[in-house]
């Protein structure tokens, strides 16, 4: 097929789909556990992991592209390493993988979970990632057991969450409710 023109997007009816990732490529650089996640609105290939260790100042840069202040990295660390749950999301580069998207859950993983830090890069926000971390984040704790699940959120997210059927608080200002039938 000949295409008329300069080449761009526009010129095709969709993202061209990359080719999967091997297994063991996966397993190797993101950690145990780790799989692939796709989207119908990029050419790359993304990857969730719960193994792979955050670099702190990548981190940090996703979070304040999202908007959020700086933290210091010897709390943060902490906060990490005290977390029941933790999951990055990272556009794969064989050289240099780069994290797009993470979540944090706290609790007593028997219990209660508290969902922490929700944050998709501003560039790949709008391809499904938001959704597709939070039910990844969702099922890793209904898969420990977990009965309740509270999200903490500002209000220019709540109706991301309520959308994806989570419940408002009574006052309906900054945290959203979920629990497990």
């Amino acid at each position: 097929m000949k295409i008329k023109g300069p080449l761009h997007k526009s010129n095709f009816e969709r993202a061209s789909k990359p080719a999967p990732l091997n297994f063991e490529l996966i397993e190797s650089m993101y950690g145990e556990g780790s799989f692939e996640c796709f989207s119908d609105h990029s050419e790359e290939n993304f990857v969730f992991s719960q193994s792979r260790p955050f670099d702190l100042i990548e981190l940090e840069q996703l979070l304040q592209a999202v908007g959020w202040s700086r933290r210091p990295f010897r709390r943060v660390r902490k906060a990490i390493d005290n977390s029941l749950l933790k999951v990055g999301l990272w556009r794969h580069d064989p050289k240099f993988p780069r994290l797009i998207g993470f979540a944090r859950c706290t609790g007593d993983g028997i219990l209660e979970a508290t969902v922490w830090d929700v944050a998709i890069s501003p560039t790949y926000q709008g391809y499904g990632f938001g959704r597709k971390l939070m039910s990844y984040v969702v099922k890793s704790i209904k898969d420990m057991g977990v009965k309740k699940i509270v999200l903490f959120a500002d209000p220019g997210v709540i109706d991301f969450y309520k959308s994806q059927g989570w419940d408002l608080e009574p006052k309906g200002k900054r945290c959203a409710f979920w629990y497990a039938s």
